[in-house]
């Protein structure tokens, strides 16, 4: 019998079981790596605010990592196709580490910021490429689905951690060590994927041209989708809003002629002829909006809203991470073995419908299992949802472009996360000011107390706080009663943002209605599937 190390490849597999588990190793350690940052930082955040003092660029601290991974994605995607994913897996670790101790030695919000965007160019490189791997090492999706467990169980093992690790790390030793962590993860990563991952090409050509003005004209079109969205509230129809939404829809209308004119198109729109395939990314999209909605917003409810300190944040926030690891191994157990796979689409977005309709009526006051039960049955859905678009998309296209649509569906998914982050982001601090300002001035005395009321930075920031109290005092008035009527005000605003999420999810049922019926092929080697998807 040969060793694990010599033996054959078995079916569905491109290397020996050995090799294949030490790749996956690698790919494992780069998922835990991306995860815990996430996690982290979103539990940190209201923390990082209130010591860095600027909290009118909460949202950009993600949204300028989403904006720059949005662009890189397909890039990188189609790089990896053209070039074999491995040096863009190995460019994207070490660029995540870089740009990882950056943000950690940030001194202002605008220089967090700008590491965030350097990190999300490395984010957008790594979910282009590596996610690509897997089909790329076991192009059977039944041999696909059993080893993806190995990344579900890191990501898993990164969630179940990250938002309690991310609170205390926050708490005994400060914010900036939720990013010197990447670093290990990173290292041993890097190790593994240099020595163990294979260099795989599946497009032999020569002369290849990297279609740059479409990402340009992409990454116009959504900088400025994004500025829109974050500006349009305080700055209602006027003539500068005005030319920004027109020249973001001339440069998405220059995209979309270009892209079908290009013959090396950065993403191919006859793809989108696939009617699953256009109907899966919109899902991503969707699913990216409620996503970020809950992994941004929760935290700044649970530390803002009910004034729990960030370590007690990162206890409460662990059941939904932990429960989207749950449900990615749960499902990928049992959709090969169903008839329709595409039922557990349904179930995921059922349980965010439910569960997000239960987190609008949870209030300070609430019964602590309660929050639990509803964040866990939020991260059940999202781990119902995620994985399995994700193989379904792989498996409806050709293995030549199972970068470029890999790298589409993870680019829906952070717009659609861009987007919710920002307009969620707006609702929250148009409802949150329009309540501080319910307060009846005539009253308690007019005086600069309540323009520092409207800033959120009063409930995250024990000495603003400290500060903002002994203002009030030195006028009689009672400080404690305004902190606590800002409190509400901000519950208010987030659950009326969280609504949107709900809403965004019942979209996403009414399009899984339209999703034709899908099922794996098993046993088709690339050579085949290339053949019988050439005509589409």
């Amino acid at each position: 019998m040969n060793s694990p190390s010599t033996r054959a490849p078995a079916a569905g597999m491109l290397l020996s079981y050995r090799e294949s588990l030490l790749a996956m190793a690698g790919l494992g350690f780069v998922t835990m790596m991306v995860a815990i940052d996430q996690t982290v930082v979103s539990t940190a955040l209201p923390t990082v605010v209130a010591e860095l003092r600027g909290f009118q660029l909460y949202a950009w601290v993600t949204t300028a990592y989403l904006l720059t991974t949005i662009v890189a994605i397909p890039i990188f995607g189609r790089l990896g196709d053209f070039y074999g994913r491995k040096p863009f897996v190995v460019a994207s670790i070490v660029l995540f580490l870089v740009a990882s101790v950056l943000c950690g030695l940030a001194q202002t919000m605008m220089h967090l910021v700008l590491g965030r965007a350097l990190q999300g160019i490395a984010g957008g490189m790594m979910l282009g490429t590596a996610f690509a791997v897997v089909p790329d090492l076991f192009p059977d999706p039944r041999v696909r689905l059993r080893w993806q467990i190995i990344l579900s169980s890191c990501y898993g093992i990164a969630n179940a951690v990250g938002p309690t690790l991310g609170g205390f790390l926050t708490y005994y030793l400060g914010w900036r060590t939720v990013f010197f962590m990447n670093v290990p993860l990173g290292l041993a990563g890097l190790f593994f994927v240099l020595r163990h991952l294979p260099h795989v090409r599946h497009m032999q050509v020569s002369g290849i041209r990297l279609d740059w003005q479409g990402a340009i004209l992409i990454a116009c079109a959504l900088a400025g989708l994004q500025l829109l969205v974050q500006w349009l509230p305080n700055h209602g129809a006027s003539l500068s809003m005005v030319g920004l939404g027109c020249f973001t829809l001339a440069c998405a209308a220059a995209f979309l002629w270009w892209e079908g004119r290009c013959k090396a198109a950065l993403i191919p729109l006859d793809m989108f002829r696939d009617r699953s395939i256009a109907i899966l990314c919109l899902l991503s999209m969707l699913l990216g909006f409620v996503l970020f909605a809950l992994l941004i917003y929760a935290p700044l409810l649970l530390q803002g809203g009910f004034g729990l300190t960030a370590r007690e944040v990162g206890m409460l926030i662990t059941p939904l991470v932990v429960f989207i690891t749950v449900g990615s191994i749960l499902s990928s157990r049992i959709v090969g073995r169903i008839p329709r796979p595409e039922i557990i689409l349904y179930a995921g977005f059922i349980f965010l419908i439910v569960c997000g309709g239960g987190f609008l009526l949870i209030d300070s006051d609430t019964p602590r299992i309660w929050l639990v039960v509803v964040l866990a049955g939020c991260g059940m859905g999202l781990g119902f949802i995620m994985p399995n678009l994700t193989i379904f998309t792989q498996e409806l296209v050709s293995r030549s472009r199972l970068g470029i649509a890999t790298a589409v569906l993870q680019s829906t998914r952070m717009i659609g996360g861009m987007l919710g982050t920002a307009v969620i982001g707006s609702v929250v601090s148009h409802f949150y000011v329009e309540r501080v300002r319910q307060l009846d001035v005539s009253t308690f005395g007019k005086g600069n107390w309540l323009a520092r009321l409207e800033d959120p930075q009063v409930l995250v920031n024990a000495q603003v706080q400290s500060d903002f109290i002994a203002l009030l005092h030195r006028q009689a008035l009672h400080g404690e009663t305004f902190i606590l009527h800002a409190r509400e005000s901000l519950v208010w605003g987030i659950h009326a943002g969280l609504v949107l999420a709900v809403l965004v999810a019942v979209v996403g049922v009414l399009l899984l209605v339209r999703l034709p019926s899908f099922r794996f092929e098993s046993n088709v080697s690339p050579s085949q599937k290339d053949s019988a998807e050439a005509p589409r």
